[in-house]
């Protein structure tokens, strides 16, 4: 059974899980599994969570949109992205991104592409909640965070 390629979740991901099943998924057509594993950072041990929040229904579509891009710019055997939403606390993963093709510099560029996207343009809002009891703004994508997803454009 195929494991849908999108899954926004509150509860933590199983990472060696995720990567036995892409693996078991596409077995004997890749050649290539290329992990990223986001995680949550205390920012100097000013930070003792970090809220994300999405539109349900949405968030999803737009993914997987995006994941059906890099499939058709990247010769891919499969891609899995599974994001947190809730209370993340530091340490804690917040996104992972699989993709698996036949040969690395696909999976590598493919994967690259998918998190500059969920970097810049995934519909998250992160919000810090901070040592002190109270809580933070809204984060926004940084210039690198920008200036990385531009390389993809054109």
């Amino acid at each position: 059974m195929t494991t849908s390629p999108v899954s926004i979740q509150a509860e933590p991901f199983d990472v060696a899980a995720e990567i036995a099943r892409l693996s078991a998924e596409t077995a004997g057509r890749a050649g290539a599994v290329v992990t990223f594993t986001g995680l949550c950072r205390d920012e100097g041990g000013r930070l003792t969570a970090l809220e994300l929040e999405h539109y349900p229904g949405m968030a999803e579509a737009e993914i997987a949109r995006v994941v059906e891009e890099a499939r058709s710019r990247w010769p891919l055997a499969g891609v899995r992205v599974v994001h947190r939403h809730g209370r993340v606390a530091p340490g804690d993963g917040i996104v992972l991104v699989l993709t698996a093709s036949a040969h690395r510099t696909a999976a590598f560029e493919a994967a690259s592409y998918l998190m500059d996207y969920l970097k810049t343009r995934a519909p998250f809002w992160k919000r810090e909640h901070l040592t002190d009891g109270s809580v933070g703004g809204w984060v926004e994508a940084t210039a690198a965070d920008d200036l990385a997803a531009g390389r993809w454009e054109g």
